[in-house]
């Protein structure tokens, strides 16, 4: 089976290196390289799959200029992971077996850029990963199969993004066994039970501590690595957390109420006890560590 191979950043590794050891990647297309100041930043993708020895290709639109050069590769199937492009419908409807996307998420749960931080977000203890056949429309397509996995009360969204990475390549390698032998079952979504997120940006890790402590919480986990749930000290410095634990506690909202044994700041119900803090231009540290050397206790963090 000839396949195209379509990603970008991490979470496609283990899906392109499991595709390229089962079958023909007739080639790998991927974001243009970026300039970023005086560094040209190129695409994770693009670099495995050189060193696997497999044709890249970089276009900003497939649909548009890369369409071309697709078809001229006649794919049986066309795989996207995390690829970051909209498909239109020349894109679609030119491999026999239809474009089939890796998505981080239980559709039709978080259709969208996002899955994975929402996830974590809302609280949820469950996600997964489905397999499904891409659409005209927005992560709506039939899914072929779904591997679902618990969420751990600590489990940040790097550390879940690196374990859905897995479980989506073995997913991925499975349905492509049951497209290939004829036995794969495409299964409509429940249009009306779809919920959608977006991607965030560097705002969306501002803290606001009059919110319950569990749900700052969920964010500190889905901020972390990025773009990190951040207050400012009263000195005008950035205050990054990285962990945290619900305790309680009352006091005015922001206001670190205990520092004898790290840190524990006053939320809207309850408190949150942080764990792993870095202030300023300063190194991740311990907040036991860092009060050591930092007088906190009465200093409101907004």
């Amino acid at each position: 089976m000839r396949v195209v191979f379509c990603g970008s950043p991490d979470f496609a590794l283990p899906s392109l290196v499991a595709v390229s050891k089962a079958y023909d990647v007739v080639g790998v297309f991927t974001q243009p390289d970026r300039v970023m100041g005086k560094r040209v930043t190129v695409p994770v993708v693009k670099q495995k799959a050189l060193e696997l020895g497999l044709p890249v290709y970089q276009f900003d639109s497939i649909s548009k200029e890369g369409f071309e050069t697709l078809s001229s590769l006649s794919p049986d199937v066309i795989i996207t992971c995390a690829f970051g492009q909209f498909l239109r419908r020349n894109v679609l409807d030119l491999a026999p077996y239809g474009v089939i996307n890796v998505h981080a998420s239980i559709l039709p749960l978080y259709r969208g850029a996002a899955p994975i931080q929402s996830a974590i977000l809302n609280g949820d203890k469950e996600t997964g990963v489905s397999i499904m056949r891409t659409v005209y429309e927005m992560d709506a397509g039939d899914v072929i199969l779904c591997k679902k996995t618990d969420i751990d009360e600590d489990e940040t969204a790097g550390e879940l993004f690196d374990r859905l990475s897995l479980i989506g390549a073995d997913a991925l390698m499975e349905a492509l066994a049951l497209i290939e032998n004829g036995t794969a079952t495409f299964t409509p979504q429940e249009g009306d039970k779809a919920t959608f997120c977006k991607k965030f940006d560097k705002e969306a890790g501002k803290a606001d501590f009059s919110l319950p402590a569990e749900v700052i919480k969920n964010q500190i986990r889905a901020f972390n690595p990025w773009p990190t749930l951040y207050a400012y000290l009263p000195d005008g410095n950035i205050f990054k957390i990285y962990s945290a634990t619900v305790v309680e506690g009352k006091g005015e909202i922001g206001e670190v109420i205990d520092d004898e044994k790290g840190l524990v700041v006053a939320c809207g119900e309850k408190a949150l006890k942080l764990n792993v803090v870095q202030a300023g231009g300063g190194k991740r540290m311990s907040a036991e560590d860092y009060v050591n050397a930092h007088k906190m206790k009465g200093v409101i963090l907004k």
